[in-house]
C-alpha cells in the first residue's frame, strides 16, 4: 500500500480482519449484514454520509468474502449468497478486480491546466509551441481551450515558471496497460480484455474505489475443516509484520492461524531459474531472438496479449509459486496450498485451470494481517521455529527488480562460466511495453529480459504493508543469511523433470 494512503489502509484492513473474525467464529453467518453498522457510527469519517460509507463498505465485505457486487438496482443483503462463500473449495467468480461504481470520484481524465502560478510572460512559450493554437490570452494569463489541446504536453515543458500542470487519473495514470476507462457517467470502469490484475489501481485510487476478490473465508473455512493447510510465503514477506515475524518465527506466527506448515516460495524460486536458464541456452539466439521471464504473471500475460508476436518468447516454465505448490502437495497429496505474496496477479494465474489443482488459495500479506488481527496474535510471544535454510540466495532475491535475471545468469554461468548473458530489466507494466518495443526493432536480441509490473519488483506489490524500499534492504539482508548462494545448489533440482508433468 502507499505509506500517504493511510485512511484508506486502515479501511482495507477493517474489512480485512472483521471478514476474518467472521470466518473463524462461525455460527450465524447473516450477522455479517450489521459490521458496516459496527465500523461506522454517528457522523461520517471519510464521505460526507454515513449511509454512503456504510454501503461502500458493504460491497467491500462482499468482495473480501470472495463474493459479487451486488446491484445498486436491487435491494439485497450483504449475506446474499453467503452460502456459497462458506464452501471450503468455492473460488472467486470473475472479474477480480472491481470498481465500486458509488465510491468513484469520476476523477477527470488527462487534461493540461494553466494554475495561478502563471504570470502571463511577454514570451509566452506556451502558445508559440502549441501545435494546435489551443492556448491564449485570457485576463493576463495562459489559458488552455480544452476543445483543442491534443495532450502533447508541449506547454508544460516549455513553461519557465511551472504554472501548467498535468492532472490525470490516478488509478488510469496507474495502470500500464491503459485498462481503465470511463462510463456513461464519468465513473472509472476497468476493460477486462486488457487487465492483467496487476493491483497498481487498487493502491492508487486516493477514493479507495477499486478492490479486488479475497479468499480470507475460504482458507479459513478450510483450516476449520481439518484440512491439512500449508502457506507458501513469497520471499517478500520479510518485514511485512513488523520486525518480531522473521524466517525463526513465521511458522510460529502462521500456526497460530491453524496453518499445519510454512514453506519458502523461495525454493521454488530455485528451480524456475534453473528451468529457465536451460530454456535460454537452447533457444537463444539458436530459436528465438530473445528470452522474457516468467515469473510476474501480469508481465507475462501483458506481453503475450499486446505482443502475440513474442508469445513464444516469454519462458513457459512454470512460476516459482506453482512449482513450491507441486512439490509440497508431492509430498502431501490432500494437503491445501496457500500461496501468500504481495500481488494480486497470484490469484489470476491460480484461478486459471491448470493451476487450480496445484494452489487452492491466494492471500495477500495485508489480508493475511487481517487474520493475524482477527486471532489477536500477540507478535511478541512467537517462538522460534525457524524454517528449513533450503534456498538460495539468488532465490531469495526473486522478490525485488533484477533479481529474477541475477539468479538465472548466475545458473547460467554455473553451467557454461564462459558465456555472456546480456540482461535488460523493467519495472511497471509501460516501461516493461517500451521495452518489448525496443525488442520488436532488434534492440535486445540475444538479451534476457526481465519484467516486473511493479516498481522495486515484488516487493511493492499491491497487496504489500512495508514500504517497498524496507523490505528490499530486508530481503538483502535473508539472502546473506541464506547458506547456498547459487540456485543449481538446490537439492530438489532433480524434481524439476518431474514437477512439469
Amino acid at each position: 500500500m502507499i505509506d500517504s494512503y493511510a485512511s484508506l489502509i486502515k479501511i482495507r484492513r477493517q474489512i480485512f480482519k472483521e471478514v476474518a473474525k467472521l470466518g473463524y467464529e462461525g455460527g450465524d453467518y447473516s450477522r455479517v449484514d450489521e459490521i458496516p453498522y459496527e465500523l461506522f457510527r454517528g457522523e461520517p469519517v471519510y464521505r460526507d454520509s454515513i449511509f454512503l460509507e456504510r454501503a461502500i463498505a458493504g460491497e467491500r465485505i462482499r468482495l473480501a468474502l470472495g463474493l459479487s457486487r451486488r446491484s445498486p438496482d436491487e435491494h439485497n443483503p450483504i449475506s446474499k449468497g453467503i452460502e456459497e462463500a462458506i464452501k471450503p473449495e468455492k473460488y472467486y467468480e470473475p472479474p477480480l478486480i472491481n470498481v465500486i461504481e458509488f465510491a468513484c470520484n469520476a476523477c477527470p481524465t488527462e487534461s493540461y491546466h494553466v494554475t495561478d502560478v502563471c504570470v502571463g510572460c511577454l514570451a509566452n512559450p506556451c502558445a508559440n509551441v502549441c501545435p494546435k493554437g489551443a492556448i491564449k490570452i485570457v485576463n493576463g494569463k495562459s489559458h488552455i481551450d480544452q476543445s483543442l489541446c491534443i495532450h502533447c504536453g508541449k506547454c508544460r515543458d516549455v513553461c519557465p515558471y511551472n504554472a501548467i500542470v498535468h492532472r490525470e487519473r490516478p488509478c488510469a495514470k496507474a495502470c500500464g496497460v491503459n485498462a481503465i476507462e470511463s462510463d456513461e457517467n464519468g465513473k472509472a470502469k476497468i476493460n477486462y480484455d486488457k487487465c492483467v490484475a496487476c493491483g497498481q489501481c487498487i493502491v492508487n485510487c486516493p477514493f479507495g474505489a477499486i478492490a479486488d476478490k479475497s479468499q480470507i473465508f475460504q482458507v479459513i473455512q478450510a483450516i476449520k475443516n481439518d484440512f491439512e493447510v500449508y502457506a507458501l510465503m513469497a520471499p517478500a514477506f520479510i518485514g511485512q509484520f513488523g520486525p518480531k515475524v522473521t524466517l525463526k518465527t513465521v511458522r510460529s506466527a502462521l500456526a497460530e492461524l491453524g496453518f499445519k506448515d510454512v514453506v519458502e516460495v523461495s525454493i521454488g524460486a530455485d528451480l524456475c531459474a534453473i528451468d529457465e536458464a536451460h530454456d535460454f541456452l537452447e533457444n537463444v539466439p539458436s530459436k528465438l531472438k530473445f528470452m522474457g521471464t516468467s515469473c510476474c504473471p501480469s508481465w507475462s500475460v501483458m506481453a503475450k496479449n499486446e505482443f502475440p508476436e513474442f508469445k513464444e518468447n516469454i519462458s513457459m516454465t512454470m512460476t516459482p509459486m506453482v512449482l513450491t505448490a507441486r512439490l509440497v502437495k508431492k509430498n502431501h497429496p490432500n494437503a491445501k496450498i496457500v500461496f501468500i505474496g504481495p500481488c494480486a496477479s497470484k490469484k489470476l494465474e491460480a484461478s486459471r485451470k491448470k493451476v487450480r489443482s496445484d494452489v487452492d488459495f491466494v492471500l495477500t500479506f495485508e489480508e493475511l494481517m487481517g487474520m493475524f488481527e482477527a486471532k489477536n496474535v500477540d507478535f511478541s510471544k512467537l517462538t522460534q521455529d525457524e524454517l528449513k535454510n533450503e534456498t538460495s540466495s539468488d532465490g531469495r532475491g526473486f522478490a525485488v527488480a533484477g533479481g529474477v535475471a541475477q539468479a538465472v545468469v548466475d545458473v547460467i554461468k554455473r553451467i557454461d562460466p564462459d558465456k555472456e548473458v546480456k540482461v535488460q530489466s523493467a519495472q511497471g507494466l509501460s516501461n516493461c511495453k517500451k521495452m518489448l518495443e525496443l525488442a520488436k526493432q532488434g534492440k535486445y536480441d540475444g538479451y534476457l529480459l526481465e519484467g516486473m509490473a511493479c516498481p522495486y519488483g515484488c516487493v511493492s506489490g499491491a497487496g504489500t504493508i512495508n514500504a517497498p524500499t524496507k523490505t528490499k534492504a530486508l530481503v538483502g539482508v535473508s539472502q546473506k543469511e541464506a547458506t547456498l548462494k547459487n540456485c543449481c545448489d538446490s537439492k530438489y533440482k532433480e524434481e524439476i523433470t518431474h514437477l512439469k508433468k
